[in-house]
């Protein structure tokens, strides 16, 4: 859901920002809706044409944990475009061979999306440039450990759990391996 146009915002956080508007209701009343605002993020899924790459991260309050390289979409800045930035930054990777995976809007009371990306064929082009806040190691794995990763939570991506098991069920899981240019 996005927000209303007669939506206004009531606080600014670092994060998120919090908008309110008066709702009609079916009984005629009114009722004052509320609504979080974030920025959009991206997940990149990697790959280098051998092996999957994925982050094995630590944050401050977090700790250690496994996950797709990403980030926050910049204001104005187009999705795609903040998935490159984001995979050189954290992993200093390129790719030349981009596919949009998925879009999705997980909640309903934040108008925040998620923009997962397939980058094929990555090759090394710099350094990391890592926020103060992380740490990031760079871990390279077969794509059945990555399917593994993911479909027991271990890389937090339920979607792409669910489509993992899915195709294992109808014995499609070697399109995933081939879409994923691993």
């Amino acid at each position: 859901m996005t927000l209303p146009p007669t939506a206004k915002k009531v606080f600014a956080g670092a994060l998120f920002d919090v908008y309110q508007w008066e709702q009609k209701l079916f009984d005629g009343s009114t009722t004052t809706f509320e609504m979080l605002k974030r920025a959009d993020s991206v997940q990149i899924i990697v790959s280098d044409g051998k092996s999957m790459i994925i982050a094995a991260e630590e944050q401050p309050v977090k700790g250690s944990f496994l996950s797709l390289f990403g980030g926050r979409v910049e204001e104005g800045e187009d999705p795609l475009v903040a998935a490159k930035r984001e995979l050189l930054e954290e992993s200093g990777l390129v790719s030349d061979d981009w596919e949009l995976y998925e879009c999705v809007q997980p909640y309903s009371k934040i108008d925040w999306r998620i923009h997962t990306f397939i980058a094929r064929n990555c090759s090394v082009a710099g350094v990391q440039t890592l926020d103060p806040g992380e740490k990031i190691m760079i871990k390279y794995i077969t794509f059945n450990e990555f399917v593994s990763l993911v479909t027991t939570m271990r890389i937090n991506h339920p979607s792409l759990a669910i489509a993992f098991l899915q195709a294992r069920l109808d014995g499609s899981i070697d399109n995933f391996q081939k879409r994923f240019g691993c």
